[in-house]
């Protein structure tokens, strides 16, 4: 049992590479929605993750509607500045996918319609120039919480 971390279309490679490393040391496995803003071989994407890549468990799908079609049915949660439920009001069960949109804009508004009881946001002040918080830690604070509701499975 674990956490499932889902990059939704990411562009940023030092941003995942850094997520990939939290994913690595909790055993969190990683999936990356195609397309993404840069390759897998991105030297500033390994530089990030470090030498933890061999210990990532990682998914890579080749667009949303892959992903989609294998793990719709899964329980999932997405993480948008568009939600009015806060992550501490989520129920994140093992083996739950949470999903994180793109730096730049966040997930689509198909997905925003879709699933309007499943997006959660984290707290952040009210200020037009100050959108949201970095990526990586975002996944960190919403990972952290994920796993401390399931006692952190084996990793204490």
């Amino acid at each position: 049992m674990s956490i499932n971390i889902v990059l939704y279309q990411p562009e940023i490679p030092p941003n995942t590479g850094n997520i990939a490393r939290s994913c690595a040391i909790t055993g969190a496995k990683l999936h990356l929605i195609k397309p993404l803003g840069f390759s897998i071989d991105d030297k500033h994407l390994k530089r990030a993750g470090l030498d933890y890549w061999s210990y990532l468990e990682l998914e890579v799908h080749e667009s949303e509607k892959a992903f989609f079609e294998k793990y719709g049915d899964q329980r999932l949660y997405f993480a948008t500045t568009k939600a009015t439920k806060y992550y501490d009001e989520c129920a994140f069960e093992p083996d739950c996918f949470i999903i994180f949109g793109k730096e730049t804009s966040g997930l689509p508004p198909h997905i925003h319609e879709k699933y309007p009881e499943n997006r959660f946001k984290i707290p952040m002040i009210k200020n037009e120039h100050l959108r949201s918080l970095n990526l990586s830690n975002s996944v960190a604070i919403i990972l952290y919480e994920a796993l401390r509701q399931n006692d952190f499975f084996d990793l204490k």
